[in-house]
This record gives C-alpha cells, structure tokens and sequence, in this order.
C-alpha cells in the first residue's frame, strides 16, 4: 500500500463517495448487500482500486460484480465531482477473498480444537511407561548390611 499522505486521504474519500452512491443513487436490481472494504490509490493518483465483500449466494455475488462494472462509469463520474482533483482515478473493483480466507481459517481452528480434545481424552485415561517420578531422590539415611545405618559424615568419607 502507498505511504502517500495524499493517497491514503484520497482513498478514504473515494471510499465514503462510493458506499454512499451505491446505497443511494445505483438502483440497479443485481445490486446485493454490498460493502466497500477498502480502497488503494495508486502513487501517481491515477488508478483506484475498490475491494468489496457481498453477503449472499455465488450468484448474488456475480450479479453484484456485474452492477458495479456498468456502474462505474457513474461512480467515477461523482467521484471526481466531489473530490475535485485534476484527473479523476480509474475504478476497478475486485471482489475481497478477506471472508473467504477468514472462513477456511476458522474451519482449520475448528479441526485442531477437534485434534486437540481427542488428545486430551486419550491423555485422561495414560499411564507413565516408566515410574511415576523418573528422578532419584536424595536418601536421607542409608542402611548397612547388618541393618545400622551412616550419617552424613560417614557417608562423605565412605565415598572419598
């Protein structure tokens, strides 16, 4: 995306222009319920380029796309009415894969909380290969043969 201060203004007027003219004034019947979720201008001003989500069926989404081609000549028409600058932008609108995308992560996020209480139920019920508590454990006394036992000091000079 331009770090262009101009574009980036630019392109939040042309997004408000068109939303409004698509709710108000575009009375075409294929038109659905339409979002406008983004709009990139070009650096040099020329070339706008408008992402939008439809909420509805494959069809209702390819009459929606079919709307907003015959409509823009009339859009970038208003466009350049109220933005005032010296060339008016080409639009081009290009259907958003946002909710697409956002849809096949949630099924993945759905198929490893899944994965995830399979793991959980079979952990439930395990048992350790080995003993319970691999790590030795510090004897506090040790017993002889004859059943006496050596003390600390005893121990450290047995085993010098």
């Amino acid at each position: 995306m331009n770090d262009n201060p101009r574009a980036l203004k630019l392109a939040d007027r042309i997004k408000v222009i068109v939303a409004t003219m698509l709710d108000t004034r575009v009375k075409d019947p294929r038109l659905g319920f339409v979002t406008i979720t983004d709009v990139r201008v070009s650096g040099d001003l020329q070339h706008a380029t408008l992402f939008y989500t439809v909420f509805g069926t494959d069809e209702e989404r390819e009459g929606t796309g079919a709307a907003l081609v015959s409509a823009t000549g009339m859009l970038r028409r208003e466009v350049g009415r109220q933005t005032g600058v010296r060339l008016t932008p080409t639009l081009e609108f290009i259907a958003d894969a946002v909710p697409e995308n956002a849809r096949v992560i949630e099924d993945l996020l759905t198929e490893a909380r899944g994965r995830d209480a399979e793991l959980e139920q079979a952990k439930a019920g395990a048992t350790y290969a080995g003993e319970s508590d691999p790590y030795r454990k510090p004897r506090e006394e040790d017993e002889l043969e004859d059943g006496s036992t050596l003390s600390d000091d005893e121990r450290g000079r047995e085993q010098a």
